[in-house]
């Protein structure tokens, strides 16, 4: 059996995620931090998780909201494309660090959709990517994708 959990409690675990990512981002900038080591794959896989999982609770926030909302509907599904946008750079970054083993650089460079990634992390942020994409474009358009950020505060 299942339980579903009330959406209030939902909060405490969205401010923990949120903390977490502030306490990792002072560990690596920090006065105290020692020179933080570049971006890895692995760094990026879990950065990538993030922004797939904000990016689904955003578009799920848009749905849910652009009935009785509709502007404020229209802001949240810019925040999902502006999302999407962000995960494929990271995605993209992924692929251009080098790999452990030198011989299989050139060839992770890219996902290859037709045959399985070259194992974990890269079969990880690879499917997770790849589903993402099949999501964002099912709901947008490639115009959607270029056009430049032109919200403002409504306040």
């Amino acid at each position: 059996m299942t339980s579903r959990m009330h959406p209030d409690d939902a909060h405490p675990y969205l401010r923990a995620a949120s903390a977490g990512i502030r306490h990792h981002t002072r560990a690596r900038t920090g006065p105290d931090a020692h020179p933080a080591p570049p971006a890895d794959r692995p760094h990026l896989d879990v950065l990538h998780a993030h922004l797939t999982a904000v990016h689904q609770l955003v578009d799920h926030l848009a749905e849910t909201t652009r009935p009785r909302h509709p502007a404020a509907g229209r802001h949240l599904a810019a925040a999902h494309t502006r999302l999407w946008q962000a995960a494929a750079e990271l995605h993209d970054a992924f692929h251009l660090l080098p790999s452990h083993t030198a011989a299989d650089d050139i060839e992770a460079r890219t996902c290859h959709p037709e045959r399985l990634p070259e194992g974990p992390p890269v079969l990880t942020i690879c499917q997770r990517h790849l589903a993402t994409g099949h999501s964002i474009r099912r709901k947008t358009t490639p115009t959607d994708h270029r056009q430049p950020h032109t919200t403002t505060c409504t306040r």
